[in-house]
């Protein structure tokens, strides 16, 4: 089994607005100099809240890349080119941005609330062919599945509502009671990477607490035990993608 561990203290420190918006990045952008570079078709990953009160990053563009924004609490508002409208997007909702040619948008994100911005590189040599596409999904329209002592929520996969272009793509979410376990099968063409959002963990001999992020390969299972409620987000990514990315 290969871990690697990548603690808020490893992780990129970034801000807008002078502060109103706080940023820890386990993925940085090259240029950040962060300690964990762009791997697989992951390029870009970003823990970002408000301490207080609302803040908005102004209009921006972007190209080839689908970006990803997961609300993990509160509320944020969205607005892009295409659709030509601000959107609102709660807890547990996701939103996708196929940026194609070419779009730009703009995001506030509420008082005291969370989100991750995940970049995705869908093999930038054709997305940057194709005319961009925004999608949003609300939390009830995802699957879940529960178990005993934990539920899974089911963001991305081959028979999930969410499409994407960026290749074998798994995303899932686990909410899991305290005092308990849960086996995470592990793929052994995958690079499954984990952030704990809420609560604390233990792996094998590894305590994991609020805002690490870890990834796992060359292992059959994983077996994550808690002690609190915890929530934990898994992205499950090609080794090599039969692609060459733009990082690469």
């Amino acid at each position: 089994m290969e871990i690697n561990f990548y603690p808020p203290s490893k992780q990129v420190n970034g801000n807008f607005n002078f502060g109103e918006i706080l940023e820890k990045k386990p993925i940085g952008f090259p240029q950040d100099g962060g300690q964990l570079k762009p791997f697989s078709n992951l390029f870009y990953w970003a823990h970002a809240w408000t301490p207080e009160k609302r803040s908005t990053i102004g209009l921006h563009p972007h190209q080839g890349f689908e970006i990803c924004t997961f609300v993990l609490k509160g509320s944020i508002n969205h607005y892009d080119t295409q659709l030509n409208k601000w959107i609102r997007l709660d807890e547990g909702d996701v939103q996708i941005i196929r940026s194609g040619n070419g779009i730009s948008h703009s995001e506030e994100i509420l008082e005291k609330s969370e989100i991750f911005q995940i970049w995705f590189d869908p093999d930038l040599s054709k997305s940057l062919k194709k005319t961009a596409s925004y999608n949003d999904y609300k939390n009830d329209k995802f699957e879940f599945t529960k178990f005993e002592n934990y539920t899974i929520k089911h963001i991305q996969n081959k028979n999930s509502k969410m499409w994407m272009d960026s290749e074998d793509i798994v995303i899932n979410e686990y909410f899991i009671d305290k005092s308990s376990s849960v086996d995470i099968k592990i793929k052994n063409d995958k690079i499954h990477s984990f952030f704990l959002y809420d609560g604390e963990v233990f792996l094998k001999e590894l305590n994991f607490k609020k805002g690490d992020f870890f990834t796992i390969s060359d292992a059959k299972n994983i077996v994550v035990k808690t002690q609190k409620e915890s929530k934990l987000f898994e992205i499950s990514s090609p080794i090599k993608p039969s692609y060459k990315t733009y990082f690469n």
